[in-house]
This record gives C-alpha cells, structure tokens and sequence, in this order.
C-alpha cells in the first residue's frame, strides 16, 4: 500500500497557556501532525516505526515534564551535557552526560533538569508496530531504564538526522529517513549501553567521530559543540590546537576527500559528485576543489594515473 502525504501541514511547535513559545536558547523542536501520522502508521515502512515529535533542548534551565497517565508514544531522551532525573513505575534515577533513557508507552513518567546543572537533551517520541519491542530490549540490555553510554555523541548524531529530516518537510521521504535515523539511534543504544559508566571518549574525539558519520552533511559549530559538552568557541581552540583547522575547515576536507573518491571511482557527472559530496552548487564545488587541490575536478579526473 502506498499512502499520499501530500497537502501536509508545517511542523509545529508547542506553546504555554498564554500563547508564549516555550523553548531554550538555541532549541530545536518539530511535532508531526496527528492526521499525518495517522496515515504514515499505515504504511509498511513508518508503520513499524514513525517518529511523532523530536527535539533539542540545549542547557534546559528548569525542563521538566510529568505525565501521571504516560505519553502515547514511546520515549528516547539522550543527555550530552549537565544532568537531571527521572522518574518511572516507581523507580528515580539520575540521569548524566551519557545517560540514555528509553520510557514506555501508557506508563506513568517524570522527568527534568538539574536546577544546578541543567541537561542538554536530544529527545524523540516514537511509535509503531516494533516501539515497544525496541524498548523491551533496550531495558533487558541495561537491565534498567538508564543506560550508559562511553559516547553519547554518536547516538546524539542520529537524533539530529531525525531533527533534520522532519525539518526538511513533512513528505513520505522525509519521514522514513527519519524512522531510519530513529532505529539506528536506538539500535545503538541497545548495541553500545551498559549498565554502569566506564571511560569516555575526549571531547575532540567525540566530535570528529561524529563528523566522520555524518559527512557529508553539515554540522553548525554551535551543535557540534553541544554534542560534546563544549563552548563553541572551546571546541574551536580544541580542533585548531590539535588538527590545525576549524571544525568548518575540517568537515569540508570530509567533503572534499567524498569527492576525491567519487571522482576516482565512478562516472558520474561532476555536478552529481558534487552533491553526492554534500555541495549544492556544482559552481561552488569546482571553486572550492579548485581551492583546496590547485586543480579542477574535470583536471583531476583526467589526470594520468600510475599503476
């Protein structure tokens, strides 16, 4: 069967009592309009898992939710930074930089910020045929609710694909890379967690492991910082003192060596490799190619090869 998501409604955004926005600096938070999910749980692929709501809240200053009946969905919430708590069918936890929390459909929850140190959270709900499975055996792998995770960074990644997804428009295609993004968050929370903390990564390696899986897509200073629990200017200082480039300069190297291989390995036209190498601009790729390899990519392409 396939199901027309056509006509669809913006993404929307969640206000108090008063009609004020609520949010955090810097947040982002997109929610699926329930006559849109509706229709894509009846599609084989977003049936099995859809995302409903997603979003980032960077140092959430007095976040916090209660539910006494639950939520319909089931719930990811990842902290990169700062901490909070949560509470679920009984149990109270803490929940720190690594924690990962999986909650359950229909079941009494509450959560929320340190007042201290509040978190920075990357969040979705989600639903479908396989929600409450995943959930299931990501509690049966941490034997908990929380689980602990060496590198909150990449499972942080996957959650922003989904942001970015939604963002991109409300169509079919968006929401199944959105419920792909969304099954390989949680598949790494069930995969990577444990159940105690253990060493973690360093701030620079866990941003340029993330920019290594997410190239050729761009990732702002400001959300890559985030991720790793940095200023944006200290994870600059970070990447300069220790790679010689900017976090910018050092994903558009990503870019270009996607190019390179491209150029080398395939026939496609150069302004196929160009957004296969994440530019959309076939002219601004062969000037910045150009820049960086003294040569254009047609030059390059036709350059003798030794064997």
């Amino acid at each position: 069967m396939v199901i027309s998501l056509e006509d669809m409604d913006e993404p929307t955004t969640v206000t108090d009592a008063d009609g004020v926005r609520e949010g955090f600096a810097g947040q982002r938070m997109l929610v699926v309009p329930g006559s849109i999910a509706d229709r894509a749980l009846r599609h084989p692929v977003t049936g099995k898992l859809l995302v409903t709501d997603a979003g980032y809240f960077p140092h959430a200053a007095r976040h916090g939710r209660s539910r006494p009946r639950g939520a319909p969905q089931q719930i990811l919430l990842v902290c990169t930074d700062g901490e909070g708590w949560c509470r679920s069918e009984g149990a109270e936890f803490a929940v720190s930089r690594g924690g990962a929390v999986l909650l359950p459909a229909d079941r009494p929850h509450a959560y929320g910020a340190s007042e201290t140190d509040p978190w920075t959270l990357w969040w979705f709900h989600f639903t479908g045929s396989d929600a409450a499975d995943l959930v299931k055996s990501a509690h049966a792998a941490a034997d908990g609710r929380v689980t602990h995770l060496r590198d909150p960074a990449p499972v942080a990644s996957l959650v922003s694909q989904v942001i970015d997804a939604l963002d991109s428009g409300l169509t079919l295609s968006s929401l199944i890379r959105a419920s792909g993004a969304a099954w390989h968050a949680i598949a790494e929370v069930i995969a990577t967690g444990r159940r105690n903390p253990g060493p973690t990564l360093n701030p620079l390696e866990r941003a340029v492991d993330h920019l290594r899986a997410t190239s050729p897509h761009r990732t702002s200073v400001t959300a890559l910082a985030s991720m790793v629990g940095l200023s944006a200017s200290q994870l600059t200082s970070l990447f300069r003192d220790n790679l010689g480039v900017s976090p910018l300069q050092f994903q558009v190297n990503l870019r270009m060596t996607r190019a390179r291989e491209l150029l080398d390995g395939s026939d496609l036209p150069i302004a196929a490799v160009a957004r296969e190498a994440g530019f959309d601009d076939p002219m601004y790729f062969s000037r910045q190619f150009t820049r960086v390899h003294g040569t254009t990519p047609t030059a390059y392409r036709s350059r003798p090869v030794g064997t």
